[in-house]
């Protein structure tokens, strides 16, 4: 896959007008990850191997945050969630509860659509292991706070995984230490942002059972339950 020509600089984009700031394609802020991406492009040319970018619309009501692109799935194909088991949990959900439209074909060309959400990782580099280092979410957390400005109509984050929650709470300036990762809880942020937690919805959680199906799904309809209504009706604390 080739990359964008949007996505050519080395150094991260600056904003445009209204637009979030992205990681450039040869983004330079994390070594390791560099390391490891030149790494992927001589074994893997055919594949995306740079920072994947957000997908889907920035008038999103919903911004689902997942920790990093995994190596056979969204540093592959160039989209969050495409290609690996990951995808089909949450694709499903997400069309089970109006989020998105189409069907998941594990391929950018699939003809999936998003409607109301919008999806990025807290890191947008593939990490080795799969496993980010704080330093390398510090790093990245630029981007995903110019995402947090930029979606003015937004209204709800989901976060899955710790990683992702103290991500969010990052972006948003907020103590890690005053709100803890409670899988299903759903709390109101200082600002009236709306912050749910789930599980990751890795294949190890759900193979594990940490994380079912139905526990995800909850999740998700609590949060269109709450999008539903009147912004001042949310409730300011719903623990599942």
């Amino acid at each position: 896959m080739s990359p964008s020509p949007s996505l050519s600089r080395a150094e991260p984009a600056p904003e445009a007008a209204g637009m979030p700031e992205q990681p450039g394609h040869d983004c330079p802020l994390c070594p390791r990850l560099v390391t490891y991406r030149e790494a992927n492009r001589a074994a893997q040319p055919a594949w995306w191997n740079a920072p994947v970018p957000s997908w889907g619309a920035l008038d999103a009501e919903l911004l689902i945050v997942g920790m990093a692109p995994g190596v056979k799935g969204a540093n592959r194909t160039g989209r969050p969630f495409t290609g690996d088991f990951a995808g089909t949990l949450l694709y499903e959900t997400l069309l089970k509860f109006g989020f998105a439209t189409g069907h998941y074909g594990a391929d950018p060309s699939d003809g999936l659509a998003l409607h109301g959400c919008r999806i990025i990782n807290a890191v947008r580099c593939v990490p080795p292991a799969n496993l980010p280092q704080p330093v390398e979410v510090r790093s990245c957390n630029r981007f995903l706070r110019s995402e947090l400005q930029a979606m003015r109509p937004l209204r709800a984050v989901l976060a899955l995984g710790v990683l992702a929650h103290s991500a969010v709470l990052s972006a948003c300036g907020i103590p890690l230490s005053r709100l803890r990762f409670r899988h299903g809880q759903i709390l109101t942020l200082p600002d009236g942002l709306l912050l749910a937690d789930s599980y990751h919805v890795s294949r190890y959680n759900t193979n594990t059972g940490r994380l079912t199906t139905a526990m995800f799904e909850k999740v998700v309809e609590a949060l269109r339950g709450l999008l539903e209504q009147d912004p001042v009706a949310q409730m300011p604390l719903n623990q599942l």
